[in-house]
């Protein structure tokens, strides 16, 4: 006895379409859920946050207001010793050092990539500069 075809059951579908069936149910909850956990997170930390700046507040504020205003008046002993220590003067730096510095400068401004013109056109300028000091019979002081 042979089967006739239209008493055969159809195919099964292929696997692939309950793939894509399970993960269309899949990915909206698990989205949902870390949607959810993020806020949780979200409030949990800024409630926290809120009563540590709450207490800090309370803490702050005294317990009943102080109406004492005195008057200053500046001591002898105030006035002196609130006057700066004076600046401590380096002896100068010699010529050789100077040039040497100056001579580092101008290397380090050789490596320098510029991005545009005129950044470009500014570290030429700068290096004609250090190079006009560096070939100078005397340097200005520093």
């Amino acid at each position: 006895m042979a089967a006739s075809p239209a008493s055969s059951a159809p195919p099964p579908p292929p696997p692939s379409a309950a793939k894509k069936g399970f993960l269309r149910r899949v990915i909206p909850f698990l989205l949902t859920a870390n949607l959810a956990v993020g806020v949780y997170v979200l409030l949990r930390t800024s409630k926290k946050e809120s009563t540590e700046k709450d207490e800090e507040a309370v803490g702050e504020v005294p317990a009943s207001p102080v109406a004492t205003i005195k008057p200053v008046i500046p001591d002898k002993e105030q006035v002196v010793g609130s006057i700066p220590a004076p600046l401590k003067v380096l002896p100068p730096i010699a010529e050789q050092e100077q040039r040497e510095l100056f001579q580092w400068i101008l290397e380090e401004k050789r490596k320098v990539k510029p991005s545009d013109r005129v950044e470009k056109k500014k570290i030429d300028e700068e290096k004609a500069l250090l190079k006009q000091f560096i070939r100078a019979k005397s340097i200005p002081m520093i």
